[in-house]
């Protein structure tokens, strides 16, 4: 039973109170004010309910076929149809450049889409979400040139790319790369073996392009000798170029999206940027997929939370332990009665919605930090996008995961089972922990580099705007319940930063060693001034959507947000305790 509403509602909200109008009052953006932008979340909604979502046991039960003979990858049935009716629809180049063949739309409409299509189908939505981002490496890094052969072929779906990293000797260090790159006139020829690339071979396009890391031969040692190089599957000429899938990896989940072993035996590849510094068109890319990947959890989470939901209003078990809510006539209530039940259903919703705000509020950074004629306005939201990236693509992901596995305990032993799409989702979601950069290795971004970027110019606006919207607030009695929490935990967060980097200067080891907790802090916090932000916007209007929305700030704030306290107190114990232990004592 698959059951699937999507949230346009909850996303117009946040659009609406999250500085949107900043967005459309830019030139760029002068079509999009709120009702289009709303029409097109509406209109991609319904394509994903009804298109994507019924193939997607389909492709969890069938999945992949590989020819080790011709090296070709065939995806589940319905999938390559599927696929050009999201291209024929626009969703492939959503928000890139329209001289290239884009939409042209802003990158909040791209996140919507990016939520939709991974809750109703995210084994087929890494192929397009993928795509985004070796269109932002090029965007950036790309000659004229490229961008006219390569950048728009992508942009209008008629190709995808993927992202080429990964060798067997080497995940998160990137200094151990070993793919060699020759040059061959204009071209250089590469040679190597990825590993774990998605989508590097499928059926749904007439191309695929890999960006790759690779060495040219005067390479000086670790990640400063990396060049990027653009390698497609079909040359321009219109050759087979030679890089091949050499197999799959069968994985626990998103069975329908090809995890392939890439091999590359003197391939004609194109170089990216300048020799050397491939690094920076990868992490253009990285960073574009990594705010996707947290909306994986938001994405999984809400479809899990209301599956969860469905059946619980079903289910009869036992009766309330409030006589008041007894149902007469039955023999049983339903298990919404029981004060568990809807604690792990609150959790789901509060942070749930709590971080498709944060997601929001990130997107309309990324677009006034690409498009705010102001340079300080751009500069200010470059910071907090890259603050905000890391904290989302982790804690987004863990509470995804943890949430998707409450929605499963709701459910019982019938979500433990086939019959319900739940086991499925916890499956498919577990692994956004993993790639894209582990979520410790978010966690060491955020605290070895990003909160000390520019003199911790990121974190002192991040913390100016939170003080900021508790000042301003601070004399509204009817808000004094939301405030104050909200207050409380920019202050302790100030804190435990401040203390976390003196310590981590004088021992990176023990920075390191409770970076993840603190990120899981940041993370709690940034979710308490959003749900600050919401419901000063609730109480000031009327209907049932506000009610609840208020009711789930109290929820957050008075039952979730607590959990800080024991992160602070966790943080404060340091490396100690695990760093005592022997290497043979594991």
């Amino acid at each position: 039973m698959q059951v699937y509403k999507a949230p346009v509602s909850d996303m117009r909200f946040a659009l609406e109170i999250f500085g949107y109008e900043q967005v459309a009052a830019l030139a760029t953006f002068a079509d999009y004010d709120f009702d289009t932008v709303e029409a097109m979340l509406e209109q991609t909604a319904r394509f994903c309910t009804h298109e994507m979502l019924p193939l997607n046991q389909v492709g969890d039960r069938q999945k992949l076929k590989y020819d080790p003979a011709t090296h070709e990858v065939t995806t589940p049935e319905g999938f390559k149809g599927l696929y050009q009716r999201f291209v024929a629809e626009g969703f492939a180049g959503i928000a890139g450049e329209q001289a290239y063949g884009g939409g042209g739309a802003p990158h909040v409409v791209a996140i919507g889409l990016s939520e939709m299509a991974t809750a109703t189908n995210k084994s087929f939505s890494m192929c397009p979400g993928l795509n985004n981002g070796l269109i932002e490496a090029l965007s950036h890094y790309g000659t004229e040139a490229q961008k006219k052969t390569w950048l728009r072929k992508l942009l209008t779906g008629e190709w995808s790319g993927t992202m080429c990293l990964t060798e067997p000797q080497c995940g998160t260090d990137l200094g151990l790369i070993r793919t060699k790159a020759v040059p061959d006139g204009d071209t250089f020829r590469l040679t190597g073996t990825k590993t774990w690339i998605t989508f590097g071979e499928h059926d749904l396009t007439e191309n695929i392009v890999h960006l790759v890391l690779a060495r040219l031969p005067d390479a000086p040692p670790g990640i400063k000798g990396i060049s990027a190089f653009l390698v497609p599957k079909i040359n321009l000429d219109g050759t087979r170029n030679g890089v091949f899938c050499a197999g799959l990896e069968h994985k626990m989940g998103i069975h329908a999206s090809p995890t392939c072993v890439i091999q590359m035996e003197d391939a004609v590849g194109h170089l990216v940027g300048a020799p050397h510094k491939g690094m920076k068109a990868m992490f253009v890319m990285m960073n574009a997929a990594r705010l996707h990947v947290g909306m994986e959890g938001v994405a999984l989470s809400e479809i899990a939370y209301q599956t969860a939901v469905a059946f619980a209003r079903e289910r009869r078990q036992g009766r309330s332990l409030n006589p008041e809510r007894n149902e007469a006539g039955q023999p049983a209530d339903n298990i919404l009665v029981h004060p568990d039940v809807r604690r792990q259903l609150a959790n789901i919703k509060a942070t749930t919605e709590g971080l498709r705000g944060l997601a929001i509020w990130t997107a309309v950074q990324i677009d006034l930090s690409h498009h705010h004629p102001d340079d300080q306005v751009r500069s200010d939201a470059d910071d907090l996008v890259a603050l905000l990236t890391p904290v989302m693509k982790a804690y987004g992901t863990e509470r995804g995961f943890q949430n998707v596995s409450d929605a499963m305990q709701v459910t019982g032993g019938a979500g433990y089972t086939q019959d319900w799409p739940i086991e499925q989702y916890l499956r498919d979601v577990r692994v956004s922990m993993i790639y894209e950069g582990t979520n410790h290795v978010q966690a060491l971004d955020l605290v070895g580099r990003k909160l000390p970027r520019g003199n911790g110019r990121a974190y002192r606006l991040f913390s100016k705007r939170i003080h900021g919207f508790c000042k301003a607030n601070a004399e509204n009695e009817g808000l004094a319940e939301f405030i104050k929490p909200v207050k409380a935990a920019i202050e302790r967060l100030d804190k435990v930063t401040m203390d976390l980097a003196m310590r981590g200067m004088a021992d990176q080891e023990e920075a390191a060693a409770v970076a993840s907790n603190y990120l899981t802090l940041f993370g709690l916090t940034a979710l308490a001034y959003v749900w600050g932000v919401e419901a000063k916007a609730a109480t000031t209007r009327e209907g049932r959507f506000f009610e609840t929305k208020l009711k789930t700030a109290r929820y957050y704030l008075h039952n979730v947000l607590p959990e800080a306290e024991s992160l602070v107190a966790i943080i404060s114990a340091g490396k100690a305790g695990m760093m005592a232990f022997d290497a043979d004592e594991f």
